[in-house]
């Protein structure tokens, strides 16, 4: 593994935690919902009159952050090594984990593990292991 020390921003890393944990805070607190990315696009799928308002500015601000970002800063240039058929099908295996596992990495690893929620601990260990063995995998074995 080679780290880039030239292009390594521990700040920006550092604010984007923090601005990602202080929107969860703020959903929870306010609207008493938990921050976890599928249900809230799942939310929209199944819209009730009462819950869409809140979950489309909570996507739109999602697609709006990269552009706020640029103002700023450069975006990182992004480099998919894949093809599309195997973005597909990885896409549907994400979204199948996500449904057996009752939620994403965002509601389980950001806003379940700061509640001490064990199913998130054990769902967000069960995404790390796989992570980290499918990465094992692939660069070492495969």
């Amino acid at each position: 593994m080679h780290i880039d020390w030239m292009n390594f921003t521990p700040w920006t890393a550092l604010a984007g935690g923090a601005l990602i944990g202080l929107a969860a805070a703020c959903l929870l607190l306010f609207n008493g919902r938990i921050a976890g990315i599928s249900g809230i696009v799942g939310g929209l799928l199944r819209p009730r009159a009462t819950d869409i308002g809140w979950r489309l500015a909570f996507v739109a601000g999602l697609l709006i952050a990269p552009s706020v970002y640029r103002l700023f800063a450069a975006l990182p240039r992004i480099r998919i090594e894949a093809s599309w058929p195997v973005l597909v099908v990885a896409g549907l295996l994400v979204g199948l984990g996500t449904r057996y596992g009752s939620g994403c990495t965002s509601g389980h690893g950001v806003c379940g593990v700061s509640r001490l929620s064990p199913r998130s601990l054990a769902a967000t260990l069960s995404f790390m292991a796989a992570g980290f063995a499918t990465v094992a995998l692939l660069r070492h074995v495969v």
